[in-house]
């Protein structure tokens, strides 16, 4: 029998938040992991600035992976592996989580009947395998299916769908090992403020008027200068290395967020990079993470924001393509250091497609034996 030159491998394309990637089962890619990267690079396109060869959308919001499986661990629904697939390097970064994409897992999950729907909501529990965070996802359902419309709107996706509250459990240090990697509210790298934080996601929150910049600018603008973006990249990489990142030249962490005085109601103002790249509006976890460092006495985000007294924070981050409500909650009994006991936010997601996605045999042929059920930490491919 002649073999096949491609092989099918069933996936659902959907939108999450504000990015959008294939879903797969972890059970439908190859368990060895540098196989299954580059069968990820097949699908994608990577590496080509146009992704023409895959399915890519040729931006890092649109080349993105996500791979499910039923979780062995007690109280755990699902495992979700993240996977950052580089639009123009032979790169697949399995080190951040990705909030965005993350609003799709529930549905996606429910859909795949790896978990049962309970109208007129279906709370998912997440173990997120990146970092060994836990979200909770709830997600309307009715009559055993998921809702996809709604009456809510999010800043960078047109119309309104149906919302999926999230609720981030004990994100502190999810990358990094701690909420402040360097022990210290802030850091001065070659000669500016900077807090590093990490709660969900390792960002570099700056002032944006240390770089001459109002805050306020257009990512085509930012992008466009060269010398600024240089200088950028100078403070990430040694921002990288104090955070215990390491190297950071190759990876898509720290994210680099400027913040400055909002000017559309919200409570400030972000331009957030990806961290070569300005970001069309924020991802979820850097979000948070920002969001956190605002309610941070002595932070850099604090001095802009300063937020109200309590311990349920709301905040309205304001982003190039419009704003992000957060409500933070902290435990202001736990002393000198804050300690955030739950984030939430509203996400939107639907599904796009169902199918086969196609890669040549050449890069794999399908028969390679099947990973468990349940996904394998990934934090021993991620260093």
């Amino acid at each position: 029998m002649a073999q096949l030159s491609q092989t099918r491998i069933p996936c659902t394309l959907m939108r999450g938040g504000t990015s959008r990637g294939p879903f797969f089962l972890t059970s439908d890619l190859p368990s060895d992991v540098p196989l299954r990267d580059r069968v990820l690079l097949a699908v994608m396109g990577s590496p080509d600035p146009r992704q023409i060869n895959g399915i890519g959308g040729a931006d890092p919001l649109t080349s993105k992976v996500a791979v499910i499986s039923s979780s062995h661990k007690r109280g755990i629904d699902v495992d979700y592996l993240f996977a950052q697939v580089s639009v123009d390097r032979p790169l697949v970064d399995v080190t951040p989580n990705c909030g965005n994409m993350l609003a799709a897992v529930g549905p996606f999950a429910i859909e795949q009947r790896l978990v049962a729907p309970s109208d007129p909501v279906t709370p998912v529990k997440i173990h997120m395998v990146n970092t060994g965070n836990i979200a909770v996802a709830h997600v309307p359902t009715a009559d055993g299916e998921v809702v996809y419309e709604g009456d809510v709107t999010i800043a960078g996706v047109p119309g309104t769908a149906a919302g999926i509250r999230i609720d981030f459990l004990d994100t502190a240090g999810s990358v990094c090992g701690a909420l402040l990697p360097t022990g210290r509210v802030r850091d001065q790298i070659d000669g500016i403020d900077a807090t590093l934080i990490d709660n969900g996601m390792p960002v570099v929150v700056l002032r944006a008027a240390d770089f001459g910049k109002s805050g306020h600018e257009t990512p085509a603008e930012l992008d466009a200068d060269k010398r600024f973006k240089q200088r950028l990249e100078e403070v990430r990489i040694r921002a990288g290395e104090r955070m215990g990142l390491g190297d950071v030249r190759s990876k898509v962490v720290p994210k680099m967020t400027l913040v400055a005085r909002a000017s559309a109601g919200g409570d400030l103002a972000t331009r957030t990079f990806i961290p070569h790249k300005c970001h069309a509006a924020i991802g979820v976890l850097g979000a948070v993470s920002v969001g956190t460092a605002c309610v941070m006495p002595g932070s850099v985000a604090f001095e802009v924001v300063r937020p109200q007294p309590g311990a349920i924070k709301r905040l309205s981050v304001e982003h190039p393509s419009g704003e992000f409500s957060l409500e933070i909650e902290i435990d202001e009994t736990s002393g000198r250091e804050l300690k955030v006991i739950r984030s939430s936010l509203i996400r939107t997601a639907r599904a796009l497609f169902r199918g086969d996605v196609l890669v040549p045999s050449s890069i794999w042929d399908g028969s390679t034996s099947k990973p468990p059920l349940a996904i394998s930490s990934a934090m021993d491919h991620t260093r």
